[in-house]
């Protein structure tokens, strides 16, 4: 009896607790469920997405994320794939609701077993939820509302809504988000070619990515696919063949281009700095924004490898600084120990290192790379300009250019040639000066490349746009162009001659000031074109003094010129700092035929849902753009005459064919250009057009100083002008500069500036705006026309 009354008890108490269970349970449901994020919020799935910005041909050449993630569609997604994430993270997401009790159990068991938590039992579906709806907080409250989401999910989702979601939000490690970037990283692949072992060992990531990296625990990730297979096979999803074949396949790691094109940094940091400006940081790493320019990749690679390989000419001609630093006996020991760590193997061909300098062999030196030997020849590059000495002497020059050097110095050399038994070698040291490269489209105004430095990584300095410089006579052209509006022509005859200029300082002092010419010469009676040809520093002052300098500095300014500009006469120089952006903008003017256009570096922004936000062309906005949306407009604005275009144009040719401008004939093509060189050469440049391509070069130091004797922008600046345009023109059409229908061509005498019978043996043709050209004979007078400064002066006083 008592047995029985006790067995009733136990019974009771039995049902009483698990109908209390079940109340505190339905309560826990009830406080907790009102509380939770909608599921509903999943259909609208928006996670951050990689911004891409793309090159004028499509090509992605740069991009920006928080997190590095490509959506994918589930049908993109092969089914090995999604069997190989189910087999090794939730063998039953296929059969259950969204909670698989079995799991729970089965991972508690271990957990307690283990003595800690060793295993998870969290469905797929309630990793998104997790993910996607949930703190990543450890408590239980936490696992009660991932189950009840969990289910909640089952009810409103497909199985394949929530794989979708999962396979794209899961992270994978180094920094990819979903199977798409994971693919990328790790094979250099999309999702759709990954084979079965492929898809194996991505699965395995999930439950530790940085443990089983296959980049840097390749047999780890190895031994994580096995098990994933061995699931699969277990789970029916594959034969045993199949787990044979996919596990001895010898699966390669292909690490992910970045998607970061050599040498475009400078062009990208401006665009990425521009949208961040627009449209905030959150949205350009976020918002999966494709961004598309105006850059063409190869122009760019050839801007800059252009210009490197000029300031490295040009750091050559300079010579050896001196290394890096000088080490006692103790301390080359304990570097070169060192360096056997760090090199194993011989460095890579081309690669950058520092060593030691022991001695020489012969013309070589001998340098140590930790237990490696390498021969530097001293009769090559840098080297010829090095002489070793013995250990504990001094650094000293030697003579100009001429460095001595002893041993036990450490130098940059960079790997020529390389083997275990021995490195060849050359000496290395990074260019001090730096130099700034700007391609145009001249008659659309976009940016085909930008360089603002030489390397990107040292210095974000942007010299192409944020520096400005004194251009010298590279500045010659406009105030040429004032005066052709003002009634000179090619053939007007000027006085290359000695001029003084005096005046008064505000305490009454009187100063003089004597123009001169580079080659402090002069030339007596020249034209107006062999004066610009060769760039006479005089006449451009006396042309200046004569059109006024107010008129030339609005000119300047309609041009594009906008920084401000001395109102002196030494604006004939190039005495105002101008960026090279600027001056690009101006010469743009010349080479389109007199149409102002601004700088271009975007052609389209879209968003993640393919809507267009900003475009230059109107037929993205059929019914005009909403608030939200923006036409990229150019508008052109006609600023100079076509015919004073193609005469500043036509005189720019002859500064290549026949003046400083010299170094572009090498292209055997229609070339307009100008040389610039200002005071102890501090800056160089060259301001070039074809008729479809307009680049300027610039080199000097951040810290303006002499770039040395004769480096005028001819020798220092044009050489990177003349590589760039040889390599990027070398496949294209010619064309020739188009001349206006108001341009006239007459035979003329360069002594005199009139007309000269076509037979003559001094001939020279030369171009006209209509009704400018003159109308009187050489014959008829013996005497040069030109404009005597000395005369004009004495009747204006």
């Amino acid at each position: 009896m008592n047995i029985k009354r006790s067995i009733k008890i136990i019974l009771w108490s039995c049902l009483g607790l698990f109908l209390a269970g079940c109340l505190a349970l339905a309560t826990a449901y009830g406080l907790v469920s009102a509380s939770l994020p909608k599921v509903d919020t999943l259909a609208d799935y928006r996670p951050p997405i990689i911004t891409t910005i793309h090159s004028d041909d499509g090509t992605v050449i740069s991009e920006f994320s928080k997190e590095r993630r490509i959506l994918v569609p589930i049908v993109r997604i092969p089914r090995q794939l999604i069997h190989a994430f189910v087999a090794a993270e939730d063998s039953h997401f296929f059969q259950h609701r969204g909670i698989d009790l079995m799991s729970i159990l089965r991972a508690a068991i271990k957990n307690v077993m283990a003595g800690g938590i060793r295993q998870g039992g969290s469905t797929i579906t309630q990793q998104v939820a997790k993910s996607l709806l949930l703190t990543p907080e450890k408590k239980f409250s936490r696992k009660f509302k991932e189950a009840i989401l969990a289910w909640r999910m089952e009810q409103k989702l497909s199985k394949d809504d929530i794989l979708f979601l999962y396979l794209n939000q899961i992270y994978l490690g180094h920094g990819a988000y979903g199977v798409q970037a994971a693919a990328e990283n790790y094979f250099g692949k999309n999702v759709e070619q990954l084979s079965l072992a492929e898809c194996a060992m991505l699965a395995g990531l999930p439950q530790a990515p940085s443990r089983y990296s296959p980049y840097r625990h390749f047999d780890r990730a190895k031994r994580r696919q096995a098990y994933v297979l061995s699931r699969m096979l277990e789970d029916g999803y594959i034969t045993r063949e199949q787990m044979e074949v996919a596990t001895a396949d010898n699966v390669a790691i292909h690490p992910r281009n970045n998607r970061q094109i050599p040498g475009a940094a400078y062009f990208t940091e401006q665009v990425r700095r521009y949208l961040e400006e627009t449209y905030g940081s959150e949205t350009l790493n976020t918002a999966g924004l494709k961004v598309y320019t105006t850059m063409d990749v190869g122009m760019q690679q050839a801007a800059q490898l252009a210009v490197q390989a000029n300031l490295l000419r040009h750091d050559l001609r300079r010579g050896y600084r001196g290394p890096l630093r000088i080490l006692d006996t103790e301390q080359e020991v304990a570097f070169l120990a060192e360096q056997e760590t760090q090199f194993p193997q011989p460095p890579e061909k081309g690669s950058l290192v520092e060593g030691v300098l022991v001695g020489t062999r012969g013309h070589n030196a001998i340098v140590r790379i930790g237990s490696l030997t390498g021969t530097l020849p001293l009769n090559k590059g840098l080297a010829n300009k090095l002489r070793v000495t013995r250990r504990g002497t001094s650094v000293k020059k030697v003579k100009e250019r001429v460095i001595s050097v002893p041993a036990g110095s450490v130098l940059q050399v960079k790997i020529e040639q390389s083997s275990d038994k021995n490195l060849l070698l050359s000496l290395y040291q990074e260019p001090a000066a730096q130099g700034a490269f700007i391609v145009l489209d001249p008659h659309s105004g976009g940016v085909k490349a930008l360089v603002g430095g030489y390397d990107f990584t040292q210095s974000q300095f942007n010299r192409a746009i944020q520096a400005h410089r004194l251009p010298g006579s590279a500045f010659k052209p406009l105030i040429y162009a004032a005066a052709l509006d003002k009634g000179y022509t090619p053939a007007t005859i000027m006085l290359d001659t000695p001029i003084i200029y005096r005046e008064q300082d505000e305490d009454g002092t009187e100063k003089e000031w004597k123009p001169k010419n580079y080659a402090e010469s002069f030339t007596g009676v020249t034209t107006l074109r062999q004066a610009l040809a060769h760039s006479y520093n005089v006449v451009t002052v006396k042309m200046l003094q004569d059109i006024g300098v107010g008129y030339a500095i609005n000119y300047a300014k309609k041009l594009g010129i906008e920084s401000p500009l001395n109102r002196d006469l030494t604006l004939a120089l190039g005495s105002s700092a101008v960026s090279p952006m600027e001056l690009a903008t101006a010469y743009c003017v010349f080479a389109n035929g007199g149409v102002r256009i601004k700088p271009v570096y975007i052609t389209r922004i879209v968003d993640r849902n393919g809507r267009v936000l900003e475009s230059t062309d109107p037929a993205d906005f059929p019914a005009g753009p909403a608030a939200d949306q923006k036409l990229i407009k150019q508008s052109p604005q006609r600023v100079i005459s076509p015919e004073t275009a193609y005469l500043v144009t036509n005189l720019l040719e002859s500064v290549v064919q026949e003046g400083t401008g010299f170094r572009a004939r090498a292209l055997q093509r229609a070339i307009a250009g100008k040389t610039g060189t200002t005071n102890d050469q501090k800056d160089a440049w060259f301001v070039g057009y074809s008729p479809k391509l307009l680049a300027v070069s610039w080199v000097g130091y951040d810290k303006e100083r002499s770039l040395g004797p004769r480096e005028t922008g001819s020798r220092a600046a044009a050489p990177a002008w003349v590589d760039f345009m040889q390599t990027v023109l070398k496949d294209r059409p010619r064309h020739e500069f188009p001349v206006p229908d108001g341009i006239e061509f007459r035979p003329i005498d360069p002594a005199t500036g009139l007309l000269i019978p076509e037979d003559s043996p001094n001939v020279t043709i030369e171009a006209f705006a209509s009704g400018t050209a003159p109308t009187r004979y050489t014959l008829e007078t013996q005497q040069p026309q030109a404009i005597d400064f000395f005369q004009l002066d004495m009747e204006n006083n």
